[in-house]
């Protein structure tokens, strides 16, 4: 599915070297402001143990994991809205991306250089915020200038609940709220779809911090932390230099015995990973078979025929049925036969909505 996270912050807090971590397409990193000009993008394997698990059970010819895609972008700086440093193309790439990553640095080193001379990470947040909410705000009152004499008439009922919804949106980002704090009710994000909002997309607050924060953070992390708690967002805490490190050891059991000594039972990228697939709404579903154990990638509360068209367009126009195994009773019972014979095989039709982690197989016919 073509979802995009976009890594966003200011210049040198450690996009690229996080992105590195991330993707094998490898960003140039250094220690200077824009030293990405231009976005990189990556396609991540999703980490996930119960594809692992299914597979050690079934015993397939292949394994294929599901995959999200990471944006690097140019750093911000203040004056983005009006044109200033990379501006506009910034501002236009974060457009395209679905949710948005924002890397803080949370880390004191005097042979890194801060595009503003001194760490703060809760300012590096509000100036980032602020550029993208006045972007927002010159685009939310194009559009209101349009609506605003066809809805004051009264005549043209749909006019008049743009020109709301407008208006709404357009109190909050004048208060410094991001348009998220507008809180748009489903049958209310139509009539703001078009503008492609910076500030409505959802975003994960990813604080940077040294070696010695990597487990329990530091002061700047809380200060973070006390900025964002009336927000709709989620912090995670990395150490993208240790990550690095992590990422160009070459075997499994070397970077096992390396986070080990760290204390650490996983990669911070993988838990970054599956906080961006979460953050994308996004789920996973399983087909399972000797030749193939597969994760397929859906959007939350998507239902079985668009679930089956995600394999194959003709999966979803000719679909009948699907049959379903949840993957706690496949994991137990140890196999598909198994599941059958203990009438755990469910047969769902048009209406199911697909649990994450189901294992299904398609009826269809065309």
């Amino acid at each position: 599915m073509a979802l995009k996270c976009g890594i966003v912050g200011l210049p040198n807090v450690g996009k690229s070297t996080l992105f590195n971590c991330l993707s094998n397409a490898k960003a140039q990193a250094a220690n200077f402001p824009f030293c990405t000009t231009d976005p990189n993008v990556g396609t991540i394997t999703v980490p996930d143990e119960r594809l692992n698990r299914l597979s050690s059970l079934v015993k397939p010819l292949n394994i294929v994991p599901t995959t999200v895609e990471i944006v690097d972008i140019a750093g911000l700086v203040k004056g983005a809205s009006k044109g200033e440093g990379l501006g506009n193309k910034f501002l236009g790439n974060i457009r395209e991306c679905n949710a948005i990553l924002h890397v803080l640095r949370c880390f004191d080193d005097p042979n890194v250089v801060h595009v503003d001379g001194q760490v703060n990470p809760v300012r590096d947040k509000e100036i980032i915020d602020t550029e993208l909410q006045l972007k927002d705000l010159e685009s939310v009152e194009a559009k209101l200038k349009k609506f605003e004499k066809p809805a004051k008439t009264g005549i043209d009922k749909e006019a008049v609940k743009t020109y709301n919804v407008l208006q709404k949106v357009k109190d909050v980002l004048e208060s410094g709220q991001s348009a998220r704090a507008a809180k748009l009710e489903e049958n209310e994000t139509p009539y703001v779809a078009d503008l492609h909002l910076l500030t409505i997309k959802p975003v994960l607050y990813v604080c940077n911090v040294d070696e010695a924060s990597a487990k329990t953070g530091n002061g700047h992390v809380e200060a973070v932390r006390e900025a964002v708690k009336g927000e709709d967002a989620e912090i995670l805490i990395i150490t993208a230099q240790m990550e690095s490190e992590i990422a160009a050891l070459e075997t499994y059991e070397e970077k096992q015995m390396f986070l080990a000594d760290m204390g650490l039972d996983e990669p911070g990228v993988n838990k970054l990973i599956k906080a961006a697939y979460k953050l994308l709404k996004l789920e996973t579903y399983f087909t399972a078979g000797e030749k193939e154990v597969r994760a397929w990638t859906i959007t939350h509360g998507m239902k079985a025929p668009q679930a089956a068209g995600v394999i194959h367009t003709d999966f979803e126009k000719g679909f009948i049925k699907a049959e379903v195994i949840g993957y706690n009773d496949y994991i137990s019972l140890g196999s598909e036969s198994a599941c059958r014979d203990a009438g755990k095989l469910r047969i769902e039709g048009k209406e199911y909505v697909v649990n994450d982690g189901d294992v299904m197989h398609f009826r269809f016919n065309v």
